[in-house]
């Protein structure tokens, strides 16, 4: 109890302590005139001890707030190869092998959805450089089909899929970065959730205060990712090319090979690769788009898929089938036979992998919320940006209470379980969007340009995946569509309809009022505690 109460404090103590910076900061701002946007000097009837106004930074065209374009290449490889190497290859890379039967024929699987997953960020290549939009598949389908899919689409992004997704890794930094410490004990569930919920709120933070940075962070932790990669591939090729291939004997013995689970050994593997399409999500601020949203797809894609074959290559050398069935932890379990006590320090390069899929995705889902709100899809607040950082604030605080929310309160897998099948279907719709906009807007610039077979094997791919959902689970399928066709009534109410309905413009009349002056009571009395001084007319 101790322990939690200590770790409790640390988090409440870290935000006070950010919060009262701020807010002097804001303070004396205030009072030196600052971030007005005159100078104060004595020609502008300033006094000589006055701090002058922030310069406006040359790249700003005219002074004006925006995105700025600060994604290079080695920036949208990391955004990608992070997004994509999550805990899923370290922890339980055993789905492809229970479903393809045979050590060979899981080896199979691992490269044809490498393959397919390259038609299909070809694929987005071609729709990013023609398009050049951030907000990836919500900005394709927008393209394409028109508003209401694209609504629906967003729909379930906003009140399932994403916070259910970002919580779902954000438990796994929590676990994994604790688990050192409580060796060989299990973590307790409290301790866990507070690990996440400083990772969520580190996350947040980042993406918030700087994209620079967050994109330098990204970066290390993509390397930390490949590290982690590489002492497993290393040890594994070495004994390898020492003869140790008694697990590679009989590879695609045929009567191993299960038929009927192929389908859910693809499923599998897609998933597993799945984190392609992030790039896309922030394609107005990466450079030179034409060329180098391309280029970092292919390289990423590559590496991604020449890591997942080898690291598979590794852990077959040195455990059997069975063994690695077997295993809660197959990094855990293959570190522990080649390299002794050093198996302690998986779990940190899981904990690092996971924070930077955390890190990936919010920045990329924070861009998708910013575009759905310039569109008029999403309250205007969420296309506003940080006049000094350049960062869209509103956007990327959105996911927090939700992801919390479902972090102590909800039942995450069991609604990721309902919600997945959407994430093939919409990537599906988009890439068929694709082939459709060859015929309906022929004269469209296209910079890159992929032949017509590529989008239409992948799109078929993923409709065959829905398909096989509603097969293998059809209940549960059937749940998340219903969820997710909720968004076509809320399309109409908050977005058709001219003028709402009068229930809903006299509960909007009555409460938001009644909220403001609470907000101004509240901060008022905050502010007198404090001692700070804020205007308070700015809260209207």
């Amino acid at each position: 109890n101790s322990l939690y109460i200590f770790l409790l404090r640390v988090c409440v103590c870290a935000c006070v302590c950010v919060c009262e910076r701020e807010s002097t900061r804001m303070t004396r701002r205030s009072v030196n005139g600052e971030g007005t946007g005159v100078n104060n000097t004595p020609q502008n009837g300033g006094h000589p001890g006055d701090t002058p106004a922030p310069k406006e930074e040359p790249d700003a065209p005219n002074g004006k707030v925006e995105l700025r374009k600060k994604v290079t290449l080695l920036q949208g490889i990391s955004i990608i190869i992070g997004t994509i190497i999550g805990a899923g290859i370290f922890i339980s890379p055993k789905g492809i092998l229970k479903n393809s039967g045979s050590v060979g024929m899981s080896l199979v699987v691992w490269i044809v959805c490498g393959v397919l997953s390259l038609f299909g960020a070809l694929s987005y290549a071609e729709l990013g450089t023609s398009i050049q939009k951030s907000g990836g598949h919500y900005t394709y389908i927008l393209e394409a089909f028109g508003p209401q899919m694209a609504f629906i689409r967003l729909w379930a992004d906003l009140i399932a899929i994403r916070p259910a997704g970002l919580a779902v890794i954000s438990l796994a930094f929590g676990q994994y970065i604790l688990e050192p410490i409580f060796m060989p004990c299990g973590v307790p569930e409290i301790a866990i959730k507070l690990a996440t919920s400083i990772g969520i709120t580190s996350v947040m933070y980042l993406n918030s205060m700087s994209t620079s940075w967050t994109n330098r962070i990204q970066i290390f932790l993509t390397f930390s990712k490949l590290l982690a990669i590489a002492i497993i591939i290393v040890p594994g090729l070495y004994m390898l090319f020492k003869g140790e291939t008694k697990n590679f004997e009989n590879a695609f013995e045929v009567s191993n090979i299960k038929l009927t689970g192929l389908p859910l050994a693809f499923y599998s593997g897609m998933y597993a690769y799945a984190g392609w399409f992030y790039l896309n999500f922030v394609t107005e601020e990466v450079e030179n788009p034409e060329k180098t949203v391309p280029l970092a797809i292919c390289i990423s894609m590559a590496i991604v898929t020449f890591c997942y074959v080898l690291t598979n290559v590794a852990y077959y050398t040195v455990m059997s089938a069975e063994e690695l069935l077997a295993s809660q932890a197959v990094a855990v379990t293959f570190a522990g036979k080649m390299m002794g006590n050093f198996s302690v320090a998986v779990p940190v390069f899981v904990a690092l992998s996971c924070f930077g899929s955390m890190n990936g995705c919010l920045f990329a889902f924070s861009r998708m919320f910013y575009v759905a709100s310039r569109e008029g899809h999403l309250p205007e607040v969420l296309s506003m940006i940080h006049v000094r950082r350049h960062t869209p604030l509103a956007a990327v605080l959105v996911l927090y209470p939700m992801t919390v929310f479902q972090l102590f309160v909800g039942d995450i897998y069991s609604l990721l379980n309902f919600m997945s099948f959407l994430r093939w279907l919409f990537i599906g719709v988009a890439v068929l969007g694709l082939i459709y906009m060859r015929y309906t807007r022929p004269d469209m610039p296209r910079p890159f340009k992929v032949p017509l077979f590529i989008p239409a094997i992948f799109s078929f791919t993923c409709f065959f995946m829905v398909f096989l959902s509603l097969y293998s689970d059809p209940v549960n399928t059937g749940i998340g569509f219903a969820i997710s066709l909720t968004g076509i009534p809320a399309y109409y109410i908050f977005i058709v309809f001219d003028r709402r309905p009068k229930w809903l413009q006299d509960g909007l009349g009555n409460t938001l009022p009644s909220l403001r002056r609470h907000l101004k009571a509240f901060t008022r009395h905050h502010c007198e505690n404090h001692t700070y001084s804020w205007h308070m007319d700015s809260i209207d």
